[in-house]
């Protein structure tokens, strides 16, 4: 019988039995940059609106379609509506310019996630009778859509 030799690890790449491993990093890297290729976000910060008026817009949109989007925010008659029309823009500019090959229209964009996060808030002082006086908050957030591609 014929003994078998064990080929060591540098033969074993040389005749493509097994991988390299020096490049793990590099190849994770490269499909966390073609994920992020797919998805693209805006953000608005500091709009001077409570954070509870723009939550009632922003859930009508999340998770639709981004022309069903834009007709929603365009007929909403709420105030929170225009910047979000504004911000929804932007968020799909930025996707146009990570896919410059690719069209908005036939692209079936998608708003992955809205969400509104309070900001800073004022506060300010009102007059009250009998010298006294009501603390009045001026309230802002900030509000984040990201817009994904769907299989």
């Amino acid at each position: 019988m014929e003994s078998v030799k064990k080929l060591t690890r540098r033969e074993k790449i040389a005749q493509n039995i097994e991988k390299p491993k020096g490049n793990r990093k590099k190849r994770s890297a490269e499909a966390r940059k073609e994920q992020k290729k797919q998805k693209s976000f805006a953000v608005l910060n500091d709009y001077p609106s409570s954070p509870r008026k723009m939550r009632l817009v922003v859930d009508q949109i999340r998770g639709v379609n981004v022309g069903h989007a834009m007709n929603v925010l365009h007929l909403s008659p709420k105030a929170a509506s225009k910047p979000l029309r504004k911000l929804l823009r932007s968020a799909l500019d930025n996707w146009e310019k990570k896919n410059p090959e690719v069209r908005t229209d036939t692209a079936n964009l998608v708003v992955k996630a809205a969400f509104v996060n309070p900001g800073k808030v004022m506060k300010r002082i009102r007059p009250a009778p009998q010298g006294r006086a009501y603390r009045v908050r001026k309230r802002s957030n900030h509000v984040t859509i990201i817009v994904d591609k769907t299989e």
